[in-house]
């Protein structure tokens, strides 16, 4: 079983270290503190399935050692302990963090009562919100985590119950509103996230139901006619025989191709591949392998099981002999055409045949370590549910089944965020709902644009016939919403892959306040979150309002100047405001300084391959810098090489603001600059490649095709190892926007009376009166709110 260890290094230095008889405390660094208390005075040195590395420089520390007890001294905590077993009274931790005015402390077996949340094994049948578990962050400053029962790993990859008898293994976090180094600590200890292979970012489709090949291939075939790319195949469960008498149990589990639908696996497999896109298989495993199965004989032998009475093979996750077999014998022999990796839905909970070992977790490790030993580092990823903290070093997760309802939708991006603090990454949604609920299109819609700013895009449906989610299924404006939703999202690709790569300690969606710890409107967003270095998002999750056409969000758009980027509108920082939307978009900010590329194919192609042209939308008013990060192996060849070990590829992107330059490193990609929301031609813009002044470049206002801006776009250049600089001269800024053209525009959509359409562009436009007598007067006309907060949110949101 060696092929399936992994990195890590468990054991703590010796200087980290005060015992004694039955007690252990490590302190692993200036945050986190381990604490173990066993009868027999025999400790854990293994890793665990949350903590693989505990090897670490020890903080500095003093030590008060009487009989009695025993105090431990750092930076950030003062340890009190009475050398019994651990007990409210006998251990307890003052902080010297000052996050509140009364001081704060822990006693042993206390959860901190404002701990912010986790993350819940699934979302299986859930309507609204569910119980998030507890995760690393709380408000008071500090958290602790329960380890004494998950399983642990030896030197070979193997994995083992905890010894018995009575033992205690936690975790103690003190930050104080450090939450980003209490978060860095998780992730120090509990391993990094993985990269995920660049087109695990694109569009994912999926649907329960029993599709032919012809039937599947001609769907994939539509999406491309309708220039809607995707990057993966979920085939549901049907892909194998369930029916039949011969299926000696519920057919939820199999391994054998049902060749009514798919009569020639190769071939269907070939034909995915040949348009862009992976596979992935669903395999619900607990039923094991029965004498019906293709490969019964195969594992049978492998395993030397006796076959003479047809006895089925039984999953057992638990035997390291199995589980090789099973991965190295059952899935790769599907593997070989038809297969590029596995959807474990495993449902039958956390118990096995050893106590203490979690099915999950097994088919988690396994799986993943095996992936990553087939494809190499970066190339690994599974589909499975949340098996408990350390589960963020197997992604991608399935959150289940969910009901079909706004409120689902509702509770998704803060469910999506909160995993964040308990370092769980890369959530993959039923975007729209499973099953149950009710058809209402808009909401639909909604659920889509979310996905799109989502870690993992994948619509999913039901068996219902009535809930598959192909946009062309939906009212004409909300397919046509749906598509260039879903065509963005392959655009965003080179700067999720960039956050992919480089954000292995900070996950793609994060909660307001990692950034912000001590803003109390951090906390009261919960569905607004920073999506990668660059945006918050802020979707849209209610209903639009009958007479405006529009739905609104609430955010606070953190401190600094914010430009949406599909309205262009400029927000001024540090306010709470109420923006308003209408069906084709949400909002999405980026602010002063910020740089994001976007493959600039008007097709997108499947497979999310490096683009040859980029689109870099560029926020001007403060300096700026991204590097773009490519694995050649993603070029988009002819995919006969494939490179394990090639070196990224870096493209750095700086901006100037004081000298209004743009500098790009030597690549041999076309690029077309956008600097969002700048509306004025400036008199002397230069393009240079390599130096040399370049003639033929087009300069000119793009404000109808988003992002909207000013745009420069040069020619190719030519070799592809020098740089190219764009000067717009010194210190540009983002434009002031027509308020009074936006206004027109806006109510001449709005279904309302034509005297009130006057009267609200009267109040708004008054002349050379103050914002706030325009105010003033548009509130006095005692509109409903949902009229009047469109033209509040365009008057008072650059106050420019």
């Amino acid at each position: 079983m060696d092929k399936y260890t992994f990195p890590c290094d468990p054991t703590a230095k010796p200087a980290a270290i005060v015992s004694g008889p039955n007690y252990r405390f490590t302190l692993i660094n200036d945050t986190v503190l381990r604490y173990e208390w066993s009868e027999d005075g025999v400790y854990e040195d293994r890793a665990s399935a949350f903590a693989i590395n505990r090897n670490f420089t020890p903080p500095h520390y003093s030590v008060k050692d009487t009989a009695e007890q025993i105090e431990i001294i750092t930076r950030n905590i003062h340890i009190t302990y009475d050398k019994k077993r651990f007990s409210r009274s006998g251990l307890a931790i003052a902080f010297t963090a000052k996050v509140t005015d009364w001081g704060a402390d822990w006693r042993y077996g206390e959860t901190a009562r404002d701990n912010l949340g986790g993350t819940a094994r699934t979302l299986d049948e859930v309507d609204g919100r569910c119980d998030m578990g507890h995760g690393i962050l709380s408000r008071s400053g500090f958290s602790s985590l329960d380890d004494s029962e998950t399983m642990v790993f030896d030197s070979r990859g193997t994995v083992a119950p905890r010894r018995p008898g009575d033992r205690i293994d936690g975790y103690l976090f003190s930050y104080g509103h450090d939450f980003k180094a209490a978060m860095k600590a998780f992730y120090d200890i509990s391993g990094r996230q993985p990269t995920l292979p660049r087109w695990a970012l694109g569009n994912w489709w999926s649907r329960y139901h029993p599709y032919t090949a012809n039937e599947y291939v001609e769907l994939m075939d539509k999406f491309a006619k309708r220039h809607v790319p995707l990057s993966v195949a979920v085939i549901d469960m049907d892909w194998h025989q369930v029916k039949g008498d011969h299926i000696p149990h519920a057919g939820w589990t199999g391994y054998t191709w049902n060749k009514e639908l798919f009569p020639d696996p190769e071939a269907f497999g070939k034909a995915l591949h040949d348009r862009g896109l992976k596979i992935t298989l669903n395999d619900h495993p607990h039923a094991g392998v029965h004498h019906h199965e293709d490969l019964y004989e195969t594992m049978a032998k492998a395993l030397g099981h006796d076959t003479s009475a047809k006895a089925p093979i039984l999953f057992n996750p638990t035997d390291p002999k199995f589980m090789d077999i099973y991965l190295g014998v059952l899935h790769r022999s599907l593997e070989k055409h038809t297969c590029d990796f596995w959807w474990i839905d495993w449902q039958q909970g956390p118990i096995s045949r050893i106590p203490g070992l979690d099915p999950l977790w097994l088919l988690n490790h396994f799986h993943f370590q095996d992936h990553v030993r087939q494809n190499g580092e970066g190339k690994g990823i599974i589909f499975s549910r949340y098996a408990g903290p350390g589960s963020h070093r197997y992604p991608v997760g399935f959150s289940g089944d969910s009901i079909v309802t706004w409120e689902s939708l509702k509770f998704q991006p803060e469910f999506t965020a909160t995993a964040s603090n308990i370092g769980y990454g890369w959530w993959s949604h039923d975007l729209g709902g499973h099953m149950g609920g009710f058809r209402d299109d808009e909401m639909a819609t909604r659920w889509v644009q979310y996905g799109v700013f989502s870690p993992i895009f994948r619509l999913h449906s039901s068996l219902s016939q009535w809930t598959s989610k192909e946009p062309w299924n939906y009212r004409k404006e909300c397919c046509s919403t749906m598509e260039y939703f879903m065509q963005f999202r392959h655009r965003l690709v080179p700067y999720l892959h960039t956050m992919n790569v480089t954000g292995g300690a900070e996950p793609l969606v994060r909660p307001l306040y990692w950034e912000h710890p001590t803003r109390e409107e951090a906390y009261q967003k919960p569905n607004e979150y920073f999506f990668g270095s660059s945006l918050v998002v802020a979707p849209i999750t209610e209903p639009r309002n009958p007479d405006t056409g529009m739905a609104k969000a609430d955010v606070w758009v953190p401190p600094g100047r914010h430009v949406d980027l599909f309205t262009g509108l400029v927000y001024d920082g540090d306010r709470e405001i109420q923006m308003f939307r209408s069906l084709e978009t949400i909002p999405v900010l980026a602010p002063e300084g910020s740089i994001i590329p976007l493959d600039a194919e008007a097709d997108p192609k499947n497979g999310c391959k490096n683009p040859a042209e980029l689109d870099v939308v560029i926020v001007v008013g403060k300096d700026a810098k991204f590097t773009i990060v490519e694995d050649p192996n993603d070029d988009d060849t002819d995919g006969t090489a494939h490179r394990k070990d090639s070196k990224a590829r870096e493209i750095t992107i700086e901006y100037n603001q004081s000298e209004g330059r743009l500098r790009v490193s030597a690549s041999s990609k076309c690029w077309r600059f956008i600097f969002l929301a700048v509306r004025a031609v400036p008199s002397n813009v230069q393009v240079k490649i390599g130096g040399t002044d370049v003639d033929k470049c087009e300069v000119y206002v793009e404000d109808t095709v988003k992002p909207l801006g000013l745009v420069v776009r040069g020619p190719k250049n030519p070799t592809g190892d020098v740089d190219v600089e764009v000067m717009l001269g010194a210190d540009p800024q983002l434009s002031v926007i027509d308020r009074t053209a936006r206004l027109t525009a806006w109510l001449l959509a709005a279904q309302m009376r034509f005297d009130l359409k006057d009267k609200v562009m009267a109040a708004a436009t008054e002349g050379n009166k103050s914002l706030g007598s325009r105010v003033g007067s548009l509130m006095s006309l005692g509109l409903d709110a949902g009229i009047v907060g469109p033209v509040l949110e365009l008057l008072t949101a650059d106050s420019r």
